[in-house]
């Protein structure tokens, strides 16, 4: 099969909705020639349903990024089906509900704890039980959500996206040597079972239809998914550390 990702072989962490950056990425992935292999938690049972939608039939492994002893395992049970890994695609984020919606003066250390290890640390984690199954390099590739400003009701999840843009650069830097790049895309807002667990994210999201250039359109994470398999393609040979905007261009706007 041609396209930009033939014979790539990739991992793709998150997919729980159609309607997720996470699918629309593995499905790209798989028309431009990528043999994909999906993780998720808490219910693989539920990727595995929504992976039937995907162009060709996907692996789903179950993976807890906070549990080692699932980090631990990871690579055997993906080299046993793929034999190893060209890129790796971190779309996953968590916080407990006392860390959003208003209540950052509020929320105790346990909550901000949590979201930093699900969304921040997890991206050093996932990359380096990857790491061996990259033996000529390879591409990592997380989201995250503007983490230069402080947007309305997002609260903890700022400072665990600003860790995680830290995070990568620091990937960045100590794999290079190995071949590996790390980058990020900044994604304008989706309709995402993440997003909607935010409380008052359609206000966050009415940001986008003051202030964006180009048209927003919450309800198509495709362009999101185009510029994730380009970072994962071999277009973008000597990018690492980058945070590439797909936001109809909000983050250039200063009112």
């Amino acid at each position: 099969m041609s396209g930009i990702l033939a014979g790539k072989r990739i991992l793709v962490t998150g997919v729980l909705m159609e309607s997720s950056i996470a699918f629309h990425t593995a499905k790209l992935a798989q028309e431009q020639g990528a043999e994909v292999i999906l993780t998720a938690f808490p219910r693989p049972t539920l990727t595995e349903r929504i992976a039937k939608k995907l162009p060709k039939p996907a692996k789903v492994i179950e993976l807890d990024v906070t549990n080692d002893e699932h980090l631990d395992r990871l690579a055997g049970l993906v080299r046993d089906e793929l034999g190893g890994l060209d890129g790796v695609v971190h779309s996953i984020g968590f916080a407990p509900q006392d860390a959003l919606g208003g209540n950052f003066l509020n929320t105790p250390f346990e909550s901000v704890a949590t979201a930093m290890h699900v969304s921040a640390f997890s991206l050093k984690s996932l990359t380096m039980a990857c790491l061996p199954l990259m033996e000529e390099g390879g591409s990592v590739v997380g989201l995250t959500f503007d983490a230069q400003f402080a947007w309305p009701q997002y609260d903890w999840m700022g400072p665990a996206k600003a860790a995680l843009e830290a995070t990568s650069r620091y990937l960045a830097r100590d794999l290079g040597k190995q071949g590996v790049r790390c980058n990020l895309i900044s994604a304008g807002p989706i309709g995402s079972m993440a997003a909607k667990s935010i409380p008052g994210f359609t206000d966050l999201a009415k940001v986008w239809d003051d202030r964006s250039p180009l048209a927003w359109d919450m309800a198509d994470p495709e362009p999101t998914g185009r510029g994730v398999v380009a970072l994962l393609s071999d277009w973008f040979p000597k990018t690492t550390g980058e945070i590439v905007h797909v936001d109809g261009g909000v983050h250039i706007m200063g009112a």
